[in-house]
């Protein structure tokens, strides 16, 4: 029978052998399967059992072990931080990074890190952050910055490995190029209790207007912190600075309507409660008047005057009626009527070509009441006429000085008292006083050292009266009145001006020098250097005459050009703290 028992225990030994046998042989290859399936440590990267360090890396790598939650970033080489670069690492509770070349940290950097508690990025060369770099981290309640610029940190209440301790989550822009905070950069974190900015050389400006304003809603503590510029602002505390304290407001003429024809003048006027602008053709012959179109908000064409050589169509409104002085350099000027039943321009009356033979400018006035215009004529055998309304017609009132042959009339008041300022060619420019007993214009004085004046424009600020003299070649100039006569307040360089046209827009004064060479420079009053500052260039042809309508809460400004389209612009205004 042999050894039964003995047989049975040697078989059952062997069994078990194999049994364990294949089922560590099964634990190897399962845990080698493991190993297979397990992100492997990124190139240029070191990983330890809950952390990875990258160095010199070029980008920004997708894989880590799944058991990585500490992650940081040195010397790498890559140029930003573009949008979603850590979807694929949501694990983290500590991300760093220094001594690093990017400079541009893009929107949603960080979008997916919902379980971020640390974010340091410091001695970087960032130039640029995404107001919205790093939504997402809305429960940040502790900020702080020690850097030269920026460094922002928050805190929430989340133990970090589960540890159940309250920790502070920093997130950390130390040691970097950045000159200001984008706007937005604190947008969802209410519950931010502190900031710290210090050690950071910030510029308040009005890019920093909304920090200031931000300060004084928040409930969140800032410690003491100093302006490194500009110069108006520098060594004081952002703490102490207030948001009426930064002028933001700045303005513009945008480019609007481009209209295909030339023009020499323009003019804008009211009647029947709707605004009208026209342009006087000289090469078409033709006044053109245009209309707002409220719909589809562009100036469309109202109607026309046919006429020769058209060089000024002035608009005049007396007793709700609409009378145009047409002044032409050939066969001669002429006045008409709107007649509102036929819904057109009728031809009313002639002007007396003995004495206006070359027209080159007109003015329409009042005075007690009474409605008068004036026609600058520059031929050497005319003579500049005064004309005045009768009820019926205009009638020639008063010629000025004939053979000096004008070329601009202005109308303006000097102490309260009506006065008429003539350029020449030939003299110094000529004011002329009005004597109410005689009711007519006396001459008063003239502007000494001004010869070569083209043309001359007036202007307020705050009750002090201005003019500007335009000169073709050589220097245009702004002069004051000091009670006696005109003084030199600033010198502009002309090259081929034609016009320097002053335009109040509210609280805005501008100054407009136009060039056939160059381009047209806008320069704006500064109230406090009591002289224009340069403010904008504008790119039109030959300009001769500017003029601005006020429609449906927008300001547009006309330019005539004599040699290309005829432009419009729109006044806007701009926030820059925006």
């Amino acid at each position: 029978m042999g050894h039964p028992g003995r047989a049975v225990r040697g078989g059952g030994w062997r069994g078990w052998t194999l049994l364990v046998w294949v089922a560590a042989v099964s634990l190897v290859l399962v845990a080698d399967g493991r190993r297979v399936r397990q992100p492997r440590c990124p190139a240029g990267c070191t990983c330890t059992k809950d952390n990875a360090l990258c160095e010199n890396v070029r980008s920004v790598p997708h894989t880590f072990p799944s058991d990585v939650v500490s992650l940081s970033f040195v010397k790498s080489g890559f140029n930003e931080i573009t949008g979603g670069s850590f979807v694929h690492t949501p694990a983290l509770q500590l991300l760093l990074f220094t001594a690093n070349s990017f400079d541009l940290i893009d929107e949603d950097a960080f979008l997916g890190l919902t379980h971020l508690e640390y974010l340091f990025i410091e001695n970087n060369k960032i130039a640029s952050i995404s107001p919205y770099a790093f939504r997402g981290l809305k429960t940040l309640i502790h900020l702080v910055c020690l850097c030269q610029l920026v460094l922002i940190g928050w805190q929430r209440r989340r133990p970090l490995h589960n540890t159940g301790k309250r920790v502070v989550l920093f997130r950390s822009l130390a040691y970097n190029n950045l000159e200001t905070l984008p706007k937005d950069v604190f947008k969802g974190m209410d519950a931010l209790t502190k900031v710290d900015l210090r050690g950071n050389n910030l510029i308040c400006d009005c890019k920093l207007k909304w920090l200031v304003e931000w300060m004084h809603h928040t409930n969140a503590t800032l410690d003491q912190i100093y302006c490194s510029g500009p110069p108006l602002q520098q060594g004081k505390k952002i703490n102490d600075l207030l948001p009426h304290s930064f002028d933001c407001m700045t303005a513009e003429f945008a480019s609007y309507q481009s209209l295909k024809f030339e023009s020499i003048s323009v003019e804008a006027f009211t009647f029947g409660k709707e605004q009208y602008v026209v342009f006087a053709q000289p090469f078409a012959g033709t006044c053109s008047f245009l209309e707002w179109d409220h719909v589809e908000m562009t100036f469309r064409m109202y109607d026309t005057i046919e006429s020769t050589s058209t060089v000024v169509c002035k608009p005049m409104v007396i007793d709700n009626h609409l009378f145009v002085i047409v002044a032409q350099l050939f066969g001669g000027s002429h006045i008409y009527k709107r007649d509102t039943s036929a819904n057109k321009f009728i031809k009313i009356q002639d002007i007396d070509i003995l004495k206006i033979r070359k027209p080159n400018d007109i003015e329409t006035f009042m005075i007690d009441g009474e409605s008068f215009f004036v026609i600058a004529d520059s031929s050497k055998a005319g003579s500049t006429t005064v004309y005045k309304w009768n009820g019926n017609g205009f009638y020639s009132h008063q010629s000025l000085h004939p053979w000096y042959r004008d070329t601009d009339v202005e109308y303006l008041e000097i102490s309260n008292k009506p006065h008429l300022i003539l350029s020449s060619s030939s003299q110094r420019p000529v004011v002329y006083q009005w004597n109410r007993s005689q009711k007519q214009f006396d001459r008063r004085t003239d502007i000494p050292e001004m010869e070569d004046v083209f043309s001359v424009k007036h202007f307020r600020v705050k009750g002090d009266l201005f003019i500007c003299l335009t000169r073709f070649i050589g220097d245009s100039k702004v002069m004051r009145w000091d009670g006696a006569m005109f003084k030199e307040v600033q010198t502009f360089p002309s090259r081929g001006s034609m016009v320097f046209q002053p335009v109040s827009i509210g609280n805005w004064q501008y100054a407009i020098l136009g060039s056939d060479y160059s381009l047209t420079q806008v320069y704006q009053w500064d109230t406090k250097r009591g002289q224009f500052v340069p403010s904008q260039e504008l790119n039109i042809q030959a300009p001769r005459s500017f003029s601005l309508v006020a429609i449906d809460n927008r300001v547009f400004l006309l330019a005539s050009s004599f040699k290309g389209k005829t432009q419009i612009y729109e006044h806007l205004m701009i926030d820059l703290s925006n």
